[in-house]
């Protein structure tokens, strides 16, 4: 199943350099992984902000909450969630023409 979700992330005022560059990175590596099994499809950056759109691919809501919970950053994250189902535009394009084209 779809899911698109609204994430933004509020983190500590105290936190060292050092400290958000190492969650951070730990942060990428586990979202990489996410991508590699199939969870992540897309993620863009909500400009100006500490946020993202993302859409995941997880069999069930549990799935997507156990995944989600397993980020670095869960405990400083804000999250939407919300199901997704096909569009009755993107059923009649697939019959007629195929897969819709891919985006950028």
């Amino acid at each position: 199943m779809l899911y698109m979700l609204k994430i933004v992330v509020r983190l500590p005022d105290d936190w060292s350099p050092e400290k958000l560059a190492e969650t951070n990175k730990r942060e990428t590596a586990r979202s990489m992984q996410m991508v590699r099994e199939g969870k992540l499809k897309r993620i863009f950056r909500i400009a100006g902000r500490r946020a993202n759109f993302s859409i995941w691919d997880c069999a069930s809501p549990e799935e997507l909450h156990a995944t989600l919970t397993a980020m670095p950053l869960h405990p400083y994250m804000d999250i939407e969630v919300t199901p997704l189902i096909k569009h009755t535009t993107t059923e009649a394009w697939e019959k007629e023409i195929g897969d819709m084209p891919h985006f950028q």
